[in-house]
């Protein structure tokens, strides 16, 4: 057992995507020797620096406003620059996207394509789900694993009427609670393979 430390990195806006965020260290923390740490972005201090340069994959999470992320999201992104320009310092970490919007769509792939995008400039290695879509047959289920049918990361949908008590639905938490977990897995399997390297 590789031990590992994954940073979720994200914000919300009103709370439905920090439940997002707290199912993906959940999943994180469900595998032996993972352990996650939740990093709001809402202020870039030293010590949320030193935890995303202390972990081993960070996974990126923001709501999708107006088709992409949010500004907040994007002012840490841009500021990510003096990192990026200390010889890439997050180069080989493993990274990870989510998001939420209140429509289905809501052009969530571009949020998702916005942080694969964001951790290639890293030189990051980007990991997706693995889950066939759920919903997507006449007997299937709304209460399916990845019920939007997203693999390049872990979408939620929440109704623009629901507290973040009441949304996203259970069903999307635990698409994001399995991120989590291949997330992790898949860092240990890196950091083992580095190791023997």
């Amino acid at each position: 057992m590789t031990a590992v430390r994954v940073a979720v990195a994200f914000h919300s806006g009103f709370g439905h995507t920090a439940r997002q965020a707290e199912a993906v260290a959940a999943g994180v923390g469900s595998v032996d020797g993972a352990t996650a740490e939740l990093v709001p972005l809402d202020e870039l201090t030293d010590a949320t620096w030193a935890a995303l340069a202390a972990a081993d994959a960070i996974v990126f999470g923001a709501p999708t406003y107006m088709g992409s992320p949010s500004a907040v999201f994007k002012a840490f992104a841009e500021a990510s620059s003096k990192v990026w320009g200390a010889d890439l310092g997050w180069r080989d970490k493993i990274a990870a996207g989510f998001t939420n919007s209140k429509a289905m769509s809501g052009d969530k792939l571009n949020s998702l394509v916005d942080f694969a995008v964001f951790a290639a400039q890293h030189g990051m290695i980007w990991v997706g789900l693995d889950i066939y879509p759920g919903w997507s047959e006449s007997t299937a289920s709304i209460e399916d694993l990845n019920r939007l049918g997203s693999w390049l990361g872990a979408m939620a949908q929440s109704d623009a009427d629901l507290s973040a008590e009441k949304a996203p639905p259970a069903t999307d938490l635990r698409t994001a609670h399995a991120l989590g977990a291949r997330v992790a897995t898949i860092t240990q399997r890196h950091l083992r393979g580095t190791l023997a390297a």
